[in-house]
This record gives structure tokens, sequence and C-alpha cells, in this order.
């Protein structure tokens, strides 16, 4: 009674699975540009931040404690935090320098 005569639609053809995902790469690519590279930067930066820590640099910690770098280990720091405190630290738990030591000449 209601039945309607179902016609065969076209299938588009290969221009039109290209068109479909151009949206999809597009918002790959600005998360790419906007996010990641960003991110990767700031690690990489992080990275030679820790590779570069040596004794008597001024350093805050993730926790937020500040201090001298008294001693640089494989992997942790040795830092006082105040006259006779000391604590040991892992290095990526570094976040930022704020005074570094000039190399000394030998």
């Amino acid at each position: 009674m209601f039945v309607t005569p179902a016609f065969a639609q076209d299938a588009g053809g290969a221009g039109g699975a290209f068109v479909s995902f151009v949206p999809l790469i597009l918002i790959f690519a600005i998360m790419y540009f906007l996010l990641i590279r960003p991110q990767q930067k700031k690690v990489k930066e992080h990275q030679k931040m820790v590779e570069a820590l040596r004794r008597g640099d001024q350093v805050v910690t993730a926790g937020g404690l500040l201090g001298k770098v008294v001693k640089v280990q494989e992997g942790e720091a040795e830092v006082e935090i105040a006259d006779g405190v000391k604590v040991r630290v892992i290095k990526s738990t570094i976040a930022q320098v704020r005074q570094k030591t000039e190399p000394t000449e030998s």
C-alpha cells in the first residue's frame, strides 16, 4: 500500500571516498601542529636542561622545593634545600633551573 520502489544509488566513486576523509586529515594536521609538535619540543628542551644540570645550579623541583645542586649522579641529584638539609631527587622532576653556574675551566 505505502510501498515505494527503491532506486539504486550512485556509489560516488573514488573521489567521494577521498573527499569524506579530507576533514579527518585536516583535524589531524591541526592537532599535530597545535598540540603534539609543541609538546615534543618542550620535552626535548626539558631533557637538555636536565642533561646540562651541574653542581652549584639553583633549581626548582616539580614539588616546589627551591635548592642548590650539591651532587649530580646517574638519574638523580642531591639538592641542598637549607643549611645542612640535603634531599635526593630524580633529575627528571627538576622543573626549572633558576641560576646556572659557570663551568670551571681546567
